[in-house]
């Protein structure tokens, strides 16, 4: 029998899927029809999700730890003995210390409607817990983002085929965003040129035109030369920003610092590609550019994201179709989450999620005393890797872990709970990629005793003795309050509409926005700020990095994991890779054990020799459990936990020296 759902992983492309089942159990997942964007293949990952779902380290009972912390040594226990221990000890540490003691840690990326901010949020508010300030990723792109044109909706992935140039920065859709590359395919055949601004080529010579391998941190200083370039040429659609733009003059001041020869001394690429590039994109209409967010992962990042994205304002690329940005299109989708499930107030200390291991290790008032981890795994995916285990390893921390699989995180809880998979649940799914909702409906019964997010915030909650009425709901209560709160183009959505057509799709009008067309930007005024006060009272100023350590350590995504979610299965072996260069000055070859070091840690794993990665830059896997490299530790044990826009993570601004084991 064939089963329909929907992908809830952490990708632009929210892939529809058929599911093949037998005996309630799940045979095959291959790709469905309704979304049309995704309807010719999935990814690897996801077909092989079974992995996952019938993996011998799947969660499928509630547990307590019986050995030491890390040992991932537990014995079962009962849904209803699991809560009161959980309930018992947040009293007793909120009677102790404050309940601000106890701290939430989890993220959203790979979740449904009701996955996040419905009844969790219900239940630490009402507790008193510490919020938590969701960092780790995107942080710096959605503050610019936002702070420029409101989330104004992108340019539709489908649109790229009538591009004449698609500038991909920072990004890279052979990882994530896989349904792109046909597109990407079919414009080129159009005409259409291909430029990539990365430190890493993911592309093949016939799949692009130009490759800017900058420095990781220094994309701010390329796009500044660009800006200054076409300023001083008067390129600049001066009507077009008159009308829609405001501090322009601010950014323009800036570029002015930069010409091509200065960038191209800090990006270390050559000043005639970084003139190239702005040449083809003056003369190309229309023009797109995707960027992604391998941009911002450096204490350069938001005013580097804030610089592209005033580059379509600039030359006055919007107003076509397929001319514009595409960054993130979470906001097309507002929710207004206190109608799904209502909470007080909720004002206590904010913890920035990149600095999880100083909390746990550094006095604080006050200290952290009990740690609830769902939606993440932060034992390798928030860097300071090691003073995270290390906090981890506290006897005084009670922490739970409410996961489907034993992740690295999992071994160190005092209580696990176990958690459905998205094919054991019914949601409904937004897309940060496409125009379009979706609803999922179980396509097996739970695996064990395993259940969904809303279920056991809601369990947690009666536990505690709160009479609330989200801590009552039922999951039907909450689809449908979800689907009641959401506002999107078009007009309103109801849940018995979903379910009839498992698909809904947006109305700017038309399905696809046009950038200053149908879709303008959702600021109060309705222009472009072209310097948000996200940017601190010194915008696009660029910060130089100075380290003792000669390699930069970049950790971009692949097409292996998706954060850390199936790394278990799919990434058994840890890898970095070298410029040939930078592995000959060292006398290391391919296929060698390597130690890759700095200050706060060091990685023993395999060394790969491409040209593809440009000299002075180390890659090596996002998403790597502790399992896949010979001392425990991944690229996250090599990562500062400095802060830069909003709060973001700097992994990008490891840096790090390599030599044989």
């Amino acid at each position: 029998m064939i089963k329909h759902s929907v992908c809830t992983m952490d990708c632009p492309d929210t892939c529809s899927l058929d599911v093949e089942v037998q005996d309630e159990k799940v045979i095959a997942i291959r790709a469905g029809n309704k979304n049309p964007l995704t309807d010719d293949f999935i990814c690897s990952k996801i077909g092989d999700f079974t992995k996952r779902l019938y993996s011998p380290d799947r969660l499928l009972y509630p547990m307590k730890r019986t050995g030491a912390k890390g040992s991932g040594e537990f014995e079962r226990i009962s849904w209803e003995e699991a809560c009161s221990t959980i309930c018992k000890r947040f009293q007793q540490i909120r009677n102790d210390f404050g309940a601000e003691a106890i701290l939430p840690f989890y993220y959203g990326g790979s979740n449904g409607v009701l996955g996040q901010e419905t009844a969790d949020r219900a239940f630490f508010a009402k507790l008193g817990a510490s919020r938590l300030a969701l960092t780790v990723c995107a942080a710096p792109t959605s503050a610019a983002a936002s702070g420029m044109y409101g989330k104004m909706p992108g340019v539709a992935f489908e649109d790229y085929v009538h591009a004449k140039l698609i500038l991909i920065w920072g990004a890279n859709p052979k990882a994530s965003n896989i349904h792109l590359i046909p597109i990407l395919k079919k414009a080129k055949e159009a005409g259409a040129k291909i430029a990539v601004v990365d430190p890493k080529l993911n592309f093949s010579a016939r799949e692009h035109d130009l490759h800017l391998p900058v420095f990781p941190g220094t994309d701010l200083v390329v796009a500044l030369a660009m800006i200054h370039y076409w300023h001083k040429n008067r390129l600049l659609d001066e009507t077009f920003l008159n009308e829609h733009a405001t501090r322009t003059e601010i950014l323009l001041q800036k570029a002015a610092a930069y010409d091509f020869d200065k960038a191209s001394e800090i990006a270390k690429v050559p000043a005639s590609d970084i003139e190239k590039l702005a040449v083809l994109y003056a003369e190309s209409n229309p023009a797109v550019i995707r960027i992604g967010w391998g941009l911002e992962r450096n204490r350069n990042g938001g005013q580097a994201a804030a610089a592209i994205l005033a580059v379509p304002a600039l030359m006055g690329k919007f107003g076509v179709t397929g001319g514009g940005y595409t960054l993130s299109n979470s906001g097309t989708t507002k929710i207004a989450a206190n109608k799904i499930a209502e909470s007080q107030i909720w004002d206590t200390r904010e913890i920035n999620m990149n600095l999880l291991g100083k909390y746990l290790l550094e006095e604080n008032s006050p200290p952290v005393k009990a740690l609830f981890v769902y939606n993440c795994n932060p034992a390798v995916t928030v860097p300071n890797q090691n003073a995270i285990l290390k906090g981890l390893a506290r006897e005084d921390l009670f922490t739970v872990v409410f996961d489907q699989i034993m992740t690295d995180s999992a071994k160190y809880a005092d209580i696990l709970l176990p958690a459905v998979t998205f094919l054991e649940q019914e949601e409904i799914k937004k897309s940060y990629g496409g125009f379009l909702l979706q609803y999922l409906a179980p396509v097996i019964p739970r695996c064990g005793e395993a259940k969904p997010n809303e279920e056991v915030f809601a369990m947690l909650g009666r536990a505690m003795g709160w009479s609330d009425r989200a801590f009552q709901d039922t999951t039907e209560d909450y689809l449908r309050k979800a689907a009641d709160a959401i506002r999107a183009p078009g007009g309103p959505i109801t849940l018995d509409q979903l379910r009839e057509n498992r698909v809904v799709f947006f109305d700017f009008p038309g399905r696809n926005p046009v950038q200053f067309k149908t879709a303008f930007p959702w600021t109060e005024n309705g222009k472009i700020n072209l310097a948000p006060s996200a940017l601190g009272e010194h915008p696009y100023e660029y910060i130089e990095h100075s380290d003792p350590y000669p390699l930069t350590l970049i950790s971009p995504a692949t097409n292996k994991t998706i954060s850390s979610s199936m790394g278990e299965y799919n990434l058994r072996e840890l890898y970095a890779i070298m410029n040939p260069a930078d592995a000959n000055s060292r006398g290391l070859a391919d296929g060698a054990q390597i130690r890759v070091y700095n200050d706060l840690g060091e990685v023993v794993c395999k060394l790969k020799v491409k040209d593809s990665i440009r000299q002075g830059v180390v890659s090596m896997p996002k998403g790597a459990w502790r399992k896949s490299s010979r001392n425990g530790q991944t690229a996250t044990a090599l990562a500062p936990d400095t802060l830069g826009t909003a709060g973001g993570a700097c992994f990008n601004d490891a840096r790090v020296e390599v030599t044989s084991l």
